[in-house]
C-alpha cells in the first residue's frame, strides 16, 4: 500500500464535494507553497489557489468536479475528471444555462506530509471550452475543419 493512499482519497472526496464553504480547508491537502497550472493560471499559494476556486463559485452556477480514475504511484497521483458546470445566465434563472462538461485529468506530486506541492490540470481549452462559447464557438470549430482540410 502506498503511503499517500489516503490523502489523495481525501483529496479526491474534498474535490467532489467542493463548495464555497469548504474552500478554508484547502490548506489541509495543499502544502502552503504548493504551485498549481492550468491552461488559464499559474499560481503558487494556498491562497492564491483558493482565489481561483473562489471565481469559479462566482462565475459559473452549479460547478463540481467528478473524479473517474485515480492512480497514486510513490509520490505522484493522477485524476481523470469531468467538471461539470452551468454558465451564468445574465437576467435569467440560475438554471437556465445548459449543462456543460470539460473533460480533463490532474497531475499531483505529494509531499512527505502527503500534501499537495504541485497540481497540473490538463485539459483542451479550445475543444472543451471554446467550441461551447455562442460566437466563439462558431470560430473554432470554422477553424479546426480549415486546419484539418
Amino acid at each position: 500500500m502506498n503511503p499517500h493512499d489516503h490523502a489523495v482519497a481525501e483529496l479526491v472526496l474534498f474535490y467532489e464535494q467542493l463548495s464555497p464553504a469548504s474552500l478554508g480547508q484547502l490548506g489541509r491537502h495543499y502544502a502552503p507553497d504548493a504551485r498549481f497550472k492550468d491552461p488559464f493560471h499559474e499560481v503558487q499559494g494556498v491562497p492564491a489557489i483558493e482565489a481561483i476556486f473562489t471565481q469559479m463559485f462566482a462565475r459559473l452556477q452549479q460547478p463540481r468536479f467528478v473524479v473517474g480514475t485515480c492512480v497514486v504511484q510513490g509520490e505522484q497521483a493522477f485524476l481523470l475528471w469531468d467538471f461539470e458546470f452551468r454558465f451564468a445566465a445574465r437576467g435569467q434563472a440560475a438554471s437556465a444555462g445548459a449543462l456543460q462538461t470539460i473533460r480533463g485529468c490532474s497531475h499531483l506530486l505529494l509531499g512527505p506530509d502527503s500534501r499537495v506541492r504541485l497540481h497540473r490540470d490538463y485539459w483542451d481549452a479550445a475543444e472543451e471550452l471554446y467550441e461551447k462559447l455562442p460566437l466563439l464557438g462558431t470560430l473554432m470549430r470554422w477553424l479546426k475543419r480549415r486546419a484539418g482540410a
